[in-house]
């Protein structure tokens, strides 16, 4: 049996380890998965239900020392950890609310209709960067459809997963309708290619998804997909300049740019370019940068040394390229080489022949565009090989309607950004994955059809 270690970005020091799960242990706990999954697709709905409420309460009353240990694991500023962990809860009360229509039967007509059957086990891989909210998305929407899960979590965050499980204890789940495994990659993949895995819902890189769609392939079984993203902003003229700068910088650095919906790029109308950049640049250089268990910190480390680099990296080409850097990270005391303490970088002069522009970063630097209008705007943002979220910023409604039409996303905001309302679908079209999380459209990959055709004869 191999282990493995956390290693916290806060300080290099070894924060927890764990026991990689033998495939004794793997076998065992999938067999526990089919048999009370047979218990569990028989209760009610409202019963489902009214567990995934007590998870849901029990999540939010642990907030502050969970999200500390959020903190330790990943570097989140422990001001904002626990809302992710509260954030996960009402997302969960959400699909629960949700439940009675997304799971309903259709009614086609006397004596016909399609009812909605829980897959079986579901296997459920969330990323690190917001595992909360990430392992939410999939675990309680199958749940609550009669499925059991198995939940394999990242392994920089293997206490996230084990405090799910504890909070669904506590809320009276069955035995083993939710089980946590700590597998490595080989383990990971041998499971899914088993029979008694039904789905697969993964959130990671590109990569990642490939072998998960290799490790499936001798199988017809369903894998919802969430991936890579390069997400967009476009602030046209007419926008709301100071709103715009606000919620881009949030957008582009929260969780030190660690988000798949982060922002990336900016692409700005050419009469308002000088003064989107300026107060840009400004508010960025406010931030402070140290150590996550202080309040007063609101940029944390990115979650380890060599992801610094690789961010350094990009930023380093981009400069040797001709892009302008606009803030100073010499005022960044706590970023050093080395370490994951990364000072966050704004760069102009870009163009799409930069990788910082065309790869996902996922890190503290977004790189900013002038551009002479919506056509330019849109194409742009459509040269990507992703498509997660994508933004407009204007007082135009029509506009942002139009522009939304033409641009190749899964979600499309108006002014607003790096969000995600649990009512809407959460998608990705090209690298950013296949499938459909939350909303009631979210229930379906964790379902199948079954028709029923009865004729009554007197």
């Amino acid at each position: 049996m191999s282990s493995f270690d956390v290693v916290s970005p806060i300080d290099g020091s070894r924060y927890c380890s764990r026991e990689h799960a033998t495939w004794q242990e793997i076998d065992a706990a999938l067999e526990r998965a089919v048999a009370a999954r047979r218990g569990w697709r028989a209760r009610s709905v409202a019963e489902r239900a009214a567990i995934c409420s007590a998870f849901a309460d029990r999540l939010e009353q642990s907030a502050q020392s969970w999200g500390e240990e959020l903190a330790w694991q990943m570097g989140r500023p422990i001001r904002f950890a626990p809302r992710e962990i509260t954030t996960a809860a009402d997302r969960a009360r959400r699909m629960i609310e949700l439940a009675p229509r997304g799971l309903a039967a259709v009614e086609v007509g006397d004596g016909l209709f399609i009812r909605k059957e829980s897959l079986g086990v579901v296997l459920v891989v969330p990323a690190w960067n917001y595992p909360y909210l990430i392992a939410v998305n999939s675990v309680v929407p199958a749940i609550l459809a009669g499925n059991a899960v198995v939940l394999k979590h990242s392994s920089q965050t293997p206490l996230c997963a084990e405090r799910i499980a504890e909070a669904f204890a506590d809320a009276g789940l069955p035995d083993g309708v939710l089980q946590v495994l700590h597998t490595d990659h080989a383990s990971t993949e041998r499971a899914i290619a088993d029979a008694r895995v039904d789905f697969v819902a993964f959130t990671g890189s590109v990569g990642g998804g490939h072998a998960i769609v290799r490790a499936a392939a001798d199988r017809f079984i369903g894998s919802g997909l969430e991936l890579g993203g390069k997400d967009p902003a476009y602030v046209r003229a007419d926008a709301d300049l100071g709103h715009a700068v606000e919620n881009l910088v949030d957008g582009s650095f929260f969780n030190s740019g660690q988000s798949c919906c982060g922002i990336e790029r900016i692409y700005v109308e050419r009469p308002v370019f000088d003064r989107f950049v300026a107060d840009f640049a400004e508010l960025t250089a406010r931030y402070s940068l140290g150590n996550p268990l202080d309040p007063a910190t609101d940029l944390g480390p990115v979650v380890r040394a060599s992801h610094a680099a690789f961010v350094d990296g990009e930023i380093e080409k981009a400069v040797e390229r001709g892009a302008r850097p606009l803030i100073d990270r010499a005022a960044f005391a706590a970023a050093k080489p080395g370490t994951p303490y990364l000072a966050p970088q704004v760069l102009v002069d870009v163009n799409h022949s930069m990788s910082i522009m065309s790869e996902e970063t996922f890190g503290p630097v977004v790189g900013i565009m002038p551009v002479d209008g919506d056509e330019q705007a849109v194409e742009l943002m459509n040269d990507s090989p992703y498509g997660l979220t994508a933004s407009v910023w204007t007082r135009d409604r029509d506009a942002a309607l139009r522009i939304g039409d033409a641009v190749e996303t899964g979600t499309w905001f108006m002014n607003r950004c790096d969000y995600l309302d649990p009512g809407l679908a959460w998608v990705g079209v090209k690298d950013s994955g296949r499938g459909c999380t939350l909303s009631v459209l979210g229930f379906d990959q964790l379902t199948r059809p079954k028709s029923f055709h009865l004729i009554e004869r007197s």
